[in-house]
């Protein structure tokens, strides 16, 4: 296991890299303000990316993507990270519904979504999260489907469906089966957002940050029997298949987002005075900056061999729920630190730092609460040893 990207990686990276910090970093301003100018200025990044090639680099050669292997995409994927807006200048944010799609969905599928989603054409969303259950439980799930005739009969209440306000679709998380064993139980149903009964409640503001985190309500939603996505009762095996490398990729982008934070703050120690020197000379500020150092390089270590595991078949189960809980620790422990450091500047808009800071305690919620992941790692390890083996760390 080396730190180092690859030199087979590097040009990739370093033209990623160089697209992020010259175009999207000086472009945020003006996309975070929304509006038609924020529309114009994101088109014309996506048109720049496609152009210089550097669009949908991980999605599959054959649906039209850039074709890089899932390592080589682990290690772009963390330059990309540091914008929120680089999913969406570079074409990869719709990497995980269009190998969702690739694995599962029909002909028919295939060509109405998959093909415009890799193009960038339309937008996808994706509906798990439910107001009225406790989340880290989906088994919990009360949106339902029902067959009649050659029709789903869709009902429920769905929130967090990020994107579904600009959406051509909707995968659906419902129950379909109602006495199987909870995790064969639930189905994946693709739901035009048009479709009647398809109503948006609102867009649920986070920390004051608006994302198109869409409130929706299915009431009789009627789609076609072939909208199913994969085998009935496999919803729960497709969306772990979905979440996995999902995982891996918010923690390489966490970890965008760490180096930019470093870079800010240890620029800032550097050009700033107090008490007669440069706060770089000054013990405490040295502390921000070793801590800082320390956790980014285990999350990165940890994150790099979770993703070595899942490249080698693996499941990675424990590696993936470690880096989840150590990646956003870490994420929101860089920028606090960076924050301080800029001092009053750096609780107002005149940094990035302010919008990451809100951005970081999000990932400790989405895609899995800590609680849930730190429970599950502890249960496995200790489930090796209660087996009569043991958790040797120099063997995995």
């Amino acid at each position: 296991m080396s730190f180092a990207v690859p030199d087979s990686v590097r040009p990739i990276r370093d033209a990623v890299h160089a697209f992020m910090t010259e175009r999207v970093e000086p472009a945020e301003p003006v996309l975070h303000a929304g509006g038609p100018g924020a529309a114009a200025a994101l088109d014309e990044l996506r048109a720049e990316a496609k152009k210089e090639g550097l669009w949908a680099l991980g999605h599959p050669r054959e649906l039209g993507g850039g074709g890089l292997p899932f390592l080589d995409y682990v290690h772009v994927n963390e330059v990309q990270g540091r914008s929120e807006f680089g999913q969406l200048a570079l074409g990869t944010f719709t990497l995980q519904d269009s190998l969702m799609l690739h694995e599962h969905a029909s002909p028919e599928q295939r060509e109405r979504y998959l093909e415009p989603l890799v193009r960038g054409d339309i937008w996808p969303s994706f509906a798990m999260t439910e107001p009225a259950i406790s989340s880290s439980d989906p088994t919990q799930i009360r949106t339902s489907a029902v067959l009649d005739g050659d029709e789903w009969v869709i009902n429920g209440h769905k929130w967090f469906t990020t994107g579904a306000s600009r959406a051509a679709y909707t995968t659906v998380m419902c129950r379909t089966e109602q006495d199987a064993p909870p995790h064969l139980a639930f189905s994946m149903i693709l739901v035009p957002t048009g479709t009647p009964g398809y109503r948006i409640v609102r867009e649920t503001p986070v920390l004051g940050l608006d994302g198109a985190h869409c409130e929706v309500r299915y009431e009789d939603v009627r789609v076609p029997a072939a909208n199913l996505l994969g085998p009935r009762g496999h919803g729960f095996v497709i969306a772990q298949q979905r979440l996995g490398p999902g995982r891996i990729f918010h923690c390489m982008r966490w970890l965008g987002q760490a180096q930019r934070a470093f870079d800010l703050m240890c620029r800032r120690l550097q050009e700033r005075t107090a008490f007669g020197e440069p706060l770089a000379k000054k013990q405490l500020m040295r502390q921000h900056v070793f801590d800082s150092y320390a956790e980014i390089q285990a999350a990165r270590l940890l994150t790099l061999d979770a993703a070595e595991a899942v490249d080698a078949g693996s499941q990675a189960r424990v590696e993936i729920g470690a880096i989840k809980v150590v990646g956003a620790r870490m994420l929101h422990n860089v920028i606090d630190r960076a924050i301080q450091v800029y001092g009053a500047a750096g609780l107002t808009p005149d940094t990035p730092l302010d919008r990451m800071y809100r951005h970081a305690r999000a990932g400790r919620i989405y895609d899995g609460p800590d609680e849930v992941h730190i429970d599950s790692v502890g249960r496995r390890i200790l489930g090796e040893y209660a087996a009569g083996g043991n958790w040797e760390f120099g063997l995995r």
